[in-house]
């Protein structure tokens, strides 16, 4: 296990067509991943993963167990490499994949605890209710005035704190549209985001109850690694009740940027995003720009990542 590194599951959005595909087709514990995975879902993921559409691919029922999928592939490709970090985070949906990572969730409470957390965020609330959006360019400070100014067209809050000049807030519409100009008023900018709801706001507070009866079925088992809560935005401790953290997770800001100044300040210079995408390198980059920063995402990149840490 490498003290000084961590490894980054990422969230929602980094989905595309084909991801784990290379991985699924040489390695065998990995093609058992995805094969387990169709098993324990009910559903054939694999062949939306590989051969599916996009469109489909965005769904949050589909897309939150697919990119767990993929990221414990890639995390098990590295263990067959004999690459195994002390820290595991994630972002939102993520946290499941650190868990796990962190032997504090078995492979099927994990995927079964996703299933049932997708399945609810995906129906709970409708996209014309609420919705997301990046703000960028903005000082925390600036942030809080946006967010205390857009408060008086509905419902708006922050809900991830990614990185320096990057914040994304999540709300009701009107609220939402509303931000765009007062961003501009600001000297920043709001981006919308195409998600299918407002997470890691309080309009999910009702749904984060309801998957609280999902959470009381699973067993959380003793860290074997240190694993990041994103509602701490610092590591699960002896005594938290990480059922209750999890449920809290789904309607509180996702606290990113936190957490790996954490790690930066126990010494983490390391860190490995395993899973589709480069989104929270880009994140840790801004965060801090020394930062030796690598990715596992297919059989390509897994070489060149086990390359560059065995030098």
């Amino acid at each position: 296990m490498i003290e000084n590194m961590a490894f980054l599951f990422p969230g929602q959005g980094a989905q595309y067509v084909g991801m784990g595909k290379s991985l699924y087709e040489n390695i065998d514990e990995c093609k058992k991943i995805f094969d387990m995975g169709d098993e324990i879902l009910g559903m054939p993921m694999k062949d939306m993963i590989f051969d599916g559409n996009e469109e489909d691919l965005k769904r949050t029922k589909y897309s939150q167990p697919a990119i767990l999928l993929t990221s414990i592939a890639c995390a098990k490709a590295l263990e067959l490499r004999g690459i195994s970090a002390k820290y595991a985070l994630g972002l939102s949906l993520g946290e499941y994949g650190a868990l796990m990572d962190a032997g504090a969730l078995s492979f099927e409470d994990g995927i079964k605890l996703i299933k049932k957390r997708a399945e609810i965020m995906d129906s709970a609330i409708s996209p014309e209710q609420g919705t997301m959006a990046a703000v960028l360019k903005l000082t925390p400070d600036k942030v809080e005035e946006l967010i205390k100014r857009a408060k008086e067209f509905g419902l708006v809050e922050g809900a991830n704190y990614n990185c320096p000049g990057q914040t994304v807030i999540s709300g009701e519409v009107s609220a939402i549209k509303a931000s765009v100009k007062i961003a501009k008023e600001l000297g920043g900018r709001v981006l919308p985001l195409k998600v299918s709801g407002p997470f890691h706001s309080s309009m999910y507070k009702d749904a984060s109850y309801e998957f609280y009866e999902e959470l009381k079925k699973a067993e959380i088992n003793d860290f074997e690694k240190i694993a990041y809560s994103n509602v701490k935005g610092a590591p699960f401790e002896k005594g938290d009740d990480v059922k209750e953290l999890l449920r809290q997770q789904i309607m509180s800001p996702v606290l990113f940027e936190k957490s790996i100044r954490d790690l930066l300040d126990r010494g983490v210079d390391t860190f490995v995003e395993v899973g589709p995408g480069k989104t929270l390198s880009g994140f840790v980059k801004k965060i801090d720009k020394n930062a030796k920063i690598y990715n596992v995402e297919d059989i390509d990149s897994l070489e060149s990542t086990v390359s560059s840490l065995s030098l």
